[in-house]
């Protein structure tokens, strides 16, 4: 073979190397790339944020998710975010994995709310103060129940009623009267500052977003002193209702009863745990202040959110609210109250209307985060430790591959559809599930039980000015919950006498 020859045969067999090289690297790196969730192209900084602008998030992630997969990766700023959208994602998270998700990320208002953490929601998974209060607070729960009741007075005539206003009035009332007791002389100026917390803690702060940045930090300070100077005051509040629930605790073994006492709350229940231990367990002020942020927050609001929406969908679907209110009126027929005893376990239309409200509006619509503690995969993704996750329940209730006719109201499909509460059932996550699931879910749907109840039964209801139902405004706004962006104004005509 010639000179140039055999330089051809040479540089032929280099080239052949080179490409094969090339082509061993395009395709490890594909393969590398494909472990990765897919999501959209993202601008530098500030990531996917622009993404989410002029939307509710759970509205612009669910659009998001249709584009790019039931596992989607977002930047939210310098924050990998991983966005679930399907139940069989959803079941690798809570269930599969469920360890290597259980903690919570923390973000800087509810870190100063919650004492660093030391709550139910917030708490880290393999806090010993998170599993002992959690079984506490679900003990007492059942107890409670009974004391929620509910009606409202209009008289004879018919009377327009801020349907949103007294619901949230009501489910405070019944959540500081299980928390504090019902003879408080502070619960009213609590009250208004949770409402100022709540407020406080909805969205994204800066600082949350960009974590290493000394200029968030800068920007974002205003939220975070506004947020301290909150929490003092309801450090005062809490520390006089604490002095009076230990006075009271102390007379009350004195066998001297105080007035306004003589039954059990829940502070007084954290307090009897916190003077009699026994389980290693160090409960100071803050951890009480903690738990009671979390009880106020996710009962309360939670509850009313729901309880708003179920009126909401009920009064645009004129069916289901006669059906509803047929079984309610047979099964309380000649009662002047609605009392837990006589509807426990009958009212099953009511049930499914409760169900098919949480499935259409779960009041955390992307549930509470959770945050990636360890390597992962997630539908065959690779997740990297530090990674926040968030579970579209709305989108998930939404979605016509989970559900028939999803976006429509049905009450009847639970019928058939078997799913309960306690997370085991993927489409229908309105608590959560595994060992991070809300642990007061079924309290907070026997408070609406009740209170949906009492409302059916004592009047008939309509939109004010012979309105037709579709008239009537369901969009949603953002904050703590998903709530309605209006006011739910609703005319009243008494039914039954109240006593």
């Amino acid at each position: 073979m010639t000179a140039p020859g055999l330089a051809l045969v040479c540089y032929t067999f280099l080239l052949c190397v080179l490409v094969a090289t090339i082509l061993v690297k395009l395709k490890l790196k594909r393969s590398s790339a494909s472990a990765v969730p897919a999501g959209p192209w993202k601008l530098p900084v500030i990531g996917h944020m622009h993404l989410l602008l002029g939307a509710l998030p759970h509205h612009a992630m669910q659009r998001l998710s249709q584009l790019h997969g039931p596992v989607m990766l977002l930047r939210l700023g310098h924050v990998p975010t991983l966005v679930i959208s399907s139940p069989e994602a959803a079941r690798e998270v809570m269930k599969a994995h469920d360890a290597a998700f259980a903690d919570r990320p923390m973000y800087a208002t509810a870190d100063i709310f919650t004492y660093g953490g030391e709550n139910i929601a917030f708490a880290r998974a393999d806090s010993r103060h998170w599993k002992a209060v959690r079984k506490l607070c679900t003990g007492e729960a059942a107890r409670l129940v009974g004391s929620v009741t509910a009606a409202f007075g209009t008289g004879p005539a018919p009377a327009v009623v801020n349907v949103s206003e007294r619901v949230r009035a009501m489910m405070n009332d019944v959540i500081m009267m299980a928390s504090v007791g019902d003879r408080c002389a502070q619960r009213d100026a609590y009250i208004v500052e949770m409402d100022k917390m709540l407020d406080l803690v909805s969205g994204f702060n800066l600082i949350d977003l960009f974590p290493a940045s000394r200029l968030a930090r800068l920007l974002g300070g205003g939220a975070l002193r506004a947020a301290w100077e909150v929490r003092e005051r309801i450090q005062c509040i809490m520390d006089a209702m604490i002095r009076d629930h230990e006075k009271a605790m102390d007379q009350r073994e004195e066998g001297d009863v105080v007035a306004g006492h003589e039954k059990e709350d829940i502070l007084t229940t954290l307090l009897r745990f916190q003077r009699g231990g026994g389980t290693g367990i160090t409960l100071t002020n803050e951890n009480v202040c903690g738990v009671m942020f979390d009880i106020f927050s996710a009962g309360s609001e939670t509850t009313a959110t729901t309880m708003i929406w179920a009126m909401s969908e009920l009064i645009r679907n004129p069916r289901a609210m006669s059906a509803a209110q047929s079984e309610i009126r047979r099964v309380l027929h000649g009662k002047t109250t609605v009392a837990e005893a006589d509807i426990d376990g009958r009212l099953h239309y009511l049930h499914m209307v409760i169900k098919e409200t949480l499935r259409l509006h779960p009041p955390i619509p992307l549930l509470v985060p959770r945050l990636c503690t360890k390597p992962s995969k997630v539908m065959g993704y690779d997740v990297s430790p530090g990674t926040t996750v968030f579970v579209n329940v709305w989108a998930i209730g939404r979605d016509e591959g989970n559900w028939t006719d999803a976006k429509e109201f049905k009450p009847e499909r639970f019928e058939s559809e078997v799913v309960d509460y306690g997370g085991t059932n993927f489409r229908f996550l309105p608590g959560g599930a595994g060992r991070r699931m809300c642990p007061g879910i079924m309290f907070g749907v026997y408070n609406i039980e009740i209170a949906l109840a009492s409302l059916l039964y004592h009047f008939d209801w309509k939109l004010p000015g012979d309105r037709s139902p579709e008239e009537l405004d369901m969009t949603e706004t953002y904050g703590i919950t998903a709530r309605r962006k209006t006011e739910l104004f609703l005319e009243a005509t008494p039914y039954a006498t109240v006593q």
